[in-house]
C-alpha cells in the first residue's frame, strides 16, 4: 500500500488545491465575472462533452489499464498500444462529419424552455465536440502514464490544469482582455493544449515502436473495449444528465444554480479521486496476477482510507454549507441548495466507502458485468429524474435524490458481486465504528454557528469565511484526535505521527 499512499497523498493535495481554485472559481469568479447565464451555458457545453467523450475515447483509457500489465514483453506491449492508440478516431471522425445534426438536435432541446436566452448556445456547440475529443485523448495518454505507475504529473494536468486556465480566463474577462462569448473559445484553446502536453508526457515514460501487427488477442481487447465503451458512456450520464436536462426545462441560468450544489457536494470525493489513479493499475496488476491477498489488502485499506478522509470533508462540508451560499452574489444559488449538497454528498461517501470495488470488477474476467450495471444506472437515474424533476416537480433536490438512490442500489449489487465471485469485502469493524463517528460529528456541529459580525470587503461577505474559518479548525481537530485515538488506520497514524511528535 506504499506506493498507493504515497503517491495517493500527493494527488489528494493536489486535488484538493484543485478544488480550491475550483471553489473560488465557482463561489466568486463565475457568478461574478460571466454571469448566470454565461456560467450556465460553460456548464452545459463541459457537461455535454462529458457525456460524449467516454464513447469518444473508444473505451481505450480503461482498456490500457486492463490489458498493458498482462504482457510480458516490450513487443507485446508495443503492439498492443499501437493497436488501441488510433480507435478513438474510428467514432471521433463520425461524429465530427455529422456534427450539423447534433447542433440541430442540441438547439431544438434547449428551445424547449421558451427561453431565449437559452439561444445564446447556437454559436458554441462545435466546442462540445472539440472538448470531447480533447478530453478522450487526455485520458487516453493519463491511462499510459498511470501504468507506469506515474500519475502525479497527469493529476496536477486533469486536477489543477483546468480550473487554473477558468481562473485566468475570467480574471481576463473581467480586465476585458476577453469577452464572455470568446470565454469558451480560449477554453477550448486550453483543452487542445493539455491533450499535447499529456501525449509528449506519455512519449517520454514510455515510446512504442509503432507497427501494424496486432497483438495475440486482440479479439479479447476489442471485445473489452467493446463492453467498457458503453459502461463507461452509462456511468457518464449519472454524473452530468442533471446540468444538461435543467437548462430543456428552466434555462441555463438554473443549470449554474445547480451546478454551485453539486461542485460543494463533490468536495469530499478528492481522495478517491487520487487514489483511484493509481489503485486502478496496481489491482489490475495484483489480478493479472491472480494475488488475491494483495487485491484483497488493496480493497479494505482504500475502504477504511477513503471513509476516513471523505468523512472529514463530508462533516466539513455540510456543517458549513449555509455559509458557503452566503458568499454567493444572490439568493437563487442557496435555494434548495443545502439539500442538494447533502444528498450528493452522502453518494459521494457511499462510493468511497467501497474502495477499490469498481476497479476489481473492471479489471478481472468479470468485467462484462460493468456494461448492464452501467446501462442499468444511466436508466435508471435518466428515468427517476424525468420523474423527480419533471412529473414531481421537485426541483434540483429531486435531480440530487435521483442520483443518490440510483448510486446506492447499484453498487450495492457490485459490492454482493465482488462477495460472490471473490469472496471479500472492504469492511472491517472500524468500518461501521468510522460511521458513528461521521454521523455523531455531522449532528454536533450541524445546527450551530459562529455569532460573527457582518463585514464586507468591496461588496464581498467576509463574515462567512471568519465563521467557516473558526468551525472548521474546530473540526478538523476534534476528529482527527478521535480517529487517532482510535487507531482507525494505521496510515493515518503513522502519518500523524511523522509529523506530530
Amino acid at each position: 500500500m506504499g506506493i498507493v499512499f504515497k503517491q495517493s497523498f500527493k494527488n489528494t493535495l493536489i486535488i484538493y488545491l484543485g478544488f480550491l481554485i475550483g471553489g473560488i472559481n465557482t463561489l466568486v469568479l463565475y457568478t461574478r465575472f460571466l454571469g448566470d447565464e454565461y456560467y450556465g451555458l460553460a456548464t452545459y457545453v463541459f457537461s455535454a462533452s462529458n457525456l460524449i467523450m467516454p464513447i469518444t475515447a473508444f473505451g481505450v483509457h480503461f482498456t490500457i489499464i486492463k490489458f498493458f500489465s498482462a504482457y510480458t514483453s516490450k513487443n507485446e506491449q508495443d503492439k498492443f498500444l499501437s493497436s488501441v492508440i488510433f480507435l478513438p478516431l474510428l467514432i471521433a471522425i463520425p461524429i465530427g462529419y455529422f456534427w450539423d445534426y447534433f447542433h440541430n438536435w442540441i438547439m431544438h432541446y434547449v428551445a424547449k424552455s421558451n427561453s431565449k436566452e437559452n439561444l445564446v448556445i447556437e454559436n458554441y456547440t462545435i466546442y462540445i465536440y472539440i472538448i470531447a475529443v480533447c478530453t478522450a485523448y487526455f485520458e487516453v495518454f493519463y491511462s499510459w502514464a498511470r501504468v507506469q505507475m506515474q500519475s502525479v504529473f497527469g493529476n496536477v494536468l486533469k486536477e489543477l490544469y483546468n480550473r487554473v486556465a477558468v481562473m485566468v480566463m475570467l480574471i481576463a474577462v473581467f480586465f476585458q482582455f476577453i469577452t464572455k462569448e470568446e470565454f469558451l473559445i480560449y477554453m477550448s484553446i486550453a483543452y487542445i493544449l493539455r491533450t499535447f502536453l499529456m501525449m509528449i508526457y506519455a512519449f517520454r515514460l514510455y515510446t512504442p515502436k509503432f507497427s501494424f501487427s496486432l497483438p495475440d488477442n486482440i479479439k479479447e481487447v476489442l471485445r473489452y473495449t467493446f463492453y467498457i465503451i458503453l459502461a463507461g458512456s452509462a456511468g457518464a450520464i449519472i454524473l452530468d444528465i442533471d446540468k444538461v436536462m435543467i437548462p430543456g426545462k428552466e434555462g441555463f441560468e438554473k443549470a449554474a444554480y445547480y451546478t454551485v450544489a453539486v461542485f460543494i457536494g463533490s468536495f469530499i470525493e478528492a481522495p478517491s479521486r487520487a487514489m483511484g489513479q493509481i489503485l486502478q493499475p496496481l489491482t489490475s496488476k495484483a489480478l493479472n496476477e491472480n494475488n488475491s491477498i494483495e487485491t484483497e489488502n488493496l480493497y479494505k485499506k482504500s475502504s477504511i482510507n477513503l471513509l476516513l478522509i471523505g468523512g472529514l470533508f463530508y462533516v466539513l462540508v455540510n456543517c458549513n454549507v449555509e455559509e458557503l451560499f452566503r458568499l454567493m452574489p444572490n439568493k437563487n444559488y442557496a435555494d434548495g441548495g443545502a439539500l442538494v449538497v447533502l444528498l450528493i454528498s452522502s453518494a459521494k461517501l457511499f462510493l468511497m466507502s467501497l474502495g477499490s470495488n469498481g476497479a476489481i470488477i473492471s479489471n478481472s474476467k468479470f468485467y462484462r458485468i460493468t456494461l448492464p450495471v452501467g446501462v442499468g444506472m444511466a436508466l435508471s437515474v435518466y428515468f427517476l429524474n424525468d420523474y423527480f424533476y419533471n412529473s414531481l416537480g421537485m426541483g434540483t433536490e429531486g435531480l440530487a435524490l435521483a442520483t443518490l438512490i440510483t448510486v446506492v442500489v447499484f453498487n450495492i449489487y457490485k459490492l454482493w458481486f465482488v462477495k460472490e465471485k471473490f469472496n471479500m469485502t472492504p469492511f472491517t469493524n472500524k468500518t461501521f465504528l468510522m460511521i458513528v463517528i461521521i454521523l455523531i460529528m455531522f449532528l454536533g456541529f450541524n445546527f450551530w454557528n459562529f455569532s460573527v459580525s457582518e463585514f464586507y470587503v468591496l461588496d464581498f461577505p467576509i463574515h462567512p469565511i471568519v465563521n467557516i474559518l473558526l468551525k472548521s479548525i474546530i473540526i478538523i481537530a476534534v476528529y482527527v484526535a478521535i480517529v487517532v485515538k482510535m487507531s482507525i488506520s494505521e496510515q493515518i497514524n503513522n502519518l500523524v505521527k511523522r509529523y506530530v511528535k
